[in-house]
């Protein structure tokens, strides 16, 4: 889902928003974990099985919720903010965007990565985007964030740390 300029009471508008939800072959997975679940539980009888995969379900279904982490980036009179899962980051100190396809990704993950780096990863989203920091004094380098629409992730936050640098 991608939200674009969405405004809000603070007097910040949100130039793009980006909920990372597991992909349907997560789901299926899940759904056949809790039935294997229940199938281990059904020689002490139907309804214990059944009560075991509907509350390994409802574990599972919260706990994909809670690792859907939220990609935004918010314009607002204080500057705006990048927003990836639980950290955020002023549009001041954005430099350099750039969109990762699913190989240039991969290899920023892997032996491209910088063990300083903020990382906002989700398995089940191939694509992302690499944040470049214009802070000394920060530790980390860069942001490497999950997205499923990379292009105008990285589009949405360039335009708005122009702004808020201007």
């Amino acid at each position: 889902m991608c939200n674009e300029g969405v405004g809000r009471r603070d007097g910040a508008v949100t130039a793009y928003t980006e909920r990372l939800y597991p992909s349907p072959g997560v789901v299926a997975a899940c759904l056949a974990f809790a039935a294997g679940l229940g199938v281990v539980v059904l020689p002490l009888g139907g309804a214990a099985a059944a009560g075991t995969f509907v509350v390994a379900v409802g574990a599972l279904a919260a706990l994909l919720a809670r690792s859907s982490a939220t990609v935004s980036v918010s314009s607002a009179p204080d500057g705006g903010s990048f927003t990836a899962g639980p950290a955020r980051l002023p549009l001041r100190v954005v430099g350099d965007v750039e969109a990762l396809d699913r190989e240039q990704m991969r290899h920023a993950r892997g032996r491209g990565l910088d063990a300083r780096a903020y990382l906002c990863l989700r398995g089940w989203v191939a694509t992302g985007v690499r944040v470049y920091l214009r802070d000394p004094a920060d530790p980390a380098p860069y942001w490497l964030v999950s997205s499923r629409r990379p292009a105008a992730l990285a589009a949405a936050l360039s335009a708005a740390a122009r702004s808020a640098t201007e």
